[in-house]
């Protein structure tokens, strides 16, 4: 009888396996699972980086883990380990690690019972009085009921549905603990970058500040010349005026981006926007070392963390591939119910009082292929596109890659040229200044090269910005940081911070303790510049003009 109900199971088996579309080898092939086991594809990466010969590599891992290092700027630390430990946004993506997690635990409870309830109730139940008979009314009559139980249902997880659920749970809580990672990776990308733009502005501003102070004593050059009487048109003082102003409009954007690089910095530290020039004061340019820690283009498919993120839920998409195949066949389970029902509650817990049942069953959607093929159908294009998003993945980080490297050298040879070249402009505007005092040049030809020369200087401070820029977007796009969580962070930062770290702030508007400047260390250095011309003195042999009146004079 035993043997017969075998051969009974392989036959069932053989006929269902026949009515879907996963045969009897690939089911047990796939662990007694139906539908398709997911398989990694490929990532389309490059063997080489294209500027590989142009720059130095290092092969210390832990530069990479905690990249921002390599700028030797405390300000920028301190930046770092704020935000690591109070952006809201890597909160957020914190607690959908915990959701997933979660998530994972219903999928595991799954495969138990997935129905267990025990119940119990008590009714009274009142008949009403009938007709009556011989002579006599009938009363109403009073009937109590008392009853406990408890009853199961177990569906067996015989085509692996509940195990490919499982899979599924697994692949979205990695894909969420790598979507923490990319947070991480992404602010702390934003922190440098919006710290490097903010020394960007404070040295252009600083540039262009000096250059207004010698655009001033030319002005009032022009101006006591024309006061005391000497030959001087007033074309030179307009124009004098004009580009005076000119450089001066040139500060306010570079001040209103310094200061939205600033809010930036507070909503990423996580605390409202608040003027942070006491701790950060003015500093120069982050200067970026000349060696780089990049690796090959494979590393892209392990570092990446939002690389790995859309790998993990094509993963998952797969799974739901095999979960709606399972609905092909006939779902088997198993029912249950035990339990006492009894008149007087007394009488509840006696043998007499005991009722129950148990056996097998079983539900097949028959007549819904159809819609059950096109579900699945319509999943496994969704899986397509994802394996495509995680190989378009993959190719927008080699490009990101490349477009940092490149900006990052091209920048280095930029910054020499535009070095020699303000070298040049200074060297002529200290002998144009002087030329002009002698009257041996126009004031245009002073205007034009004093001009060139703060043109110089802007380029060159945002070359050298860009060297920064784009070593932060070069390690920004090989998933460097991630780290931090693993406690790389706290020993990069010592063991004062790690064991100090600082804390949110609890209320609303609170601002966070921060560090004040050194001493002789918030101005910074101000550039070498030519000073403003001396006194007017009359040249030999030129007779000073009558003076003319006062009010013709333009104040300044």
């Amino acid at each position: 009888m035993a043997w017969f109900r075998l051969n009974a199971f392989i036959v069932a088996v053989v006929i269902l396996s026949a009515t879907g579309c996963t045969s009897l080898s690939d089911y047990v092939h796939n662990g007694f699972k139906v539908g398709p086991n997911y398989c990694p594809p490929p990532g389309p990466v490059a063997q080489h980086w294209i500027n590989q010969a142009d720059f130095q590599q290092t092969q210390n891992p832990e530069i990479l883990a905690c990249w921002w290092k390599v700028f030797n700027d405390p300000k920028l630390n301190d930046l770092v380990w704020c935000s690591f430990k109070q952006n809201l946004t890597l909160k957020e993506a914190g607690f959908r690690v915990l959701q997933e997690r979660a998530l994972r635990g219903v999928a595991v409870g799954n495969l138990f019972p997935q129905k267990q309830q025990a119940a119990g109730s008590y009714s009274r139940q009142v008949t009403p009085a009938g007709p009556a008979t011989g002579g006599n009314p009938t009363s109403a009559t009073f009937a109590d009921s008392w009853a406990t139980g408890f009853s199961l249902n177990w569906e067996l997880d015989f085509w692996g549905r509940f195990r490919r659920a499982i899979l599924q749970a697994d692949a979205n809580l990695e894909a969420s603990c790598y979507g923490y990672d990319a947070a991480l990776v992404t602010m702390l990308g934003d922190v440098a970058q919006a710290y490097v733009r903010l020394r960007t502005d404070q040295e252009r501003i600083k540039l262009l500040e000096a250059n207004v102070e010698v655009q001033r004593g030319v002005l009032k050059f022009i101006e006591t010349r024309f006061r005391a009487g000497f030959r001087q048109t007033e074309l030179d003082y307009d124009q004098a005026v004009s580009n005076l102003k000119q450089t001066e409009s040139q500060i306010l954007p570079l001040a209103i981006d310094a200061r939205q690089q600033e809010d930036l910095l507070c909503i990423l530290m996580g605390m409202p926007p608040a003027d942070l020039e006491p701790m950060l004061g003015i500093a120069p340019i982050p200067t970026a070392p000349p060696e780089v820690v990049i690796g090959i283009p494979a590393d892209l498919l392990r570092r990446r963390p939002d690389v790995r993120q859309k790998e993990r839920l094509a993963a998952a998409q797969a799974e739901q591939i095999g979960i709606d195949l399972a609905s092909l066949y006939p779902a088997f389970s198993i029912n249950g119910v035990i339990g006492y029902q009894a008149q007087n509650f007394p009488d509840l817990f006696r043998s007499s009082a005991l009722s129950g049942s148990v056996g097998p069953q079983f539900q097949w959607n028959v007549l819904n292929y159809g819609r059950i093929l096109n579900t699945t159908r319509a999943d496994d294009a969704l899986f397509q596109a994802l394996v495509v998003d995680f190989q378009q993945s993959v190719l927008e980080a080699d490009r990101e890659v490349e477009d940092g490297l490149v900006s990052f050298l091209q920048s280095q040879r930029e910054t020499k040229l535009l070095e020699e070249s303000v070298v040049a402009a200074e060297r002529a505007v200290k002998i144009v200044v002087l030329q002009y005092e002698k009257g041996a040049v126009d004031f245009n030809r002073y205007a034009v090269i004093e001009q060139n020369l703060v043109t110089q200087q802007d380029g060159l401070a945002q070359a050298r910005g860009q060297i920064a820029q784009g070593l932060v977007a070069m390690y920004r796009a090989m998933g460097g940081g991630w780290e931090i969580r693993l406690g790389a962070g706290a020993a990069a930062e010592g063991p004062e911070a790690a064991a100090n770290p600082p804390t949110a702030p609890n209320a609303p508007g609170e601002q966070l303790p921060v560090p004040q400047p050194p001493d002789g260390n918030a101005a910074g250095a101000r550039p070498a510049l030519p000073p403003p011309p001396a006194a007017p003195q009359p040249n030999a042999g030129e007779t000073p003009a009558k003076p003319a009146p006062k009010q013709d004079v333009k104040p300044y």
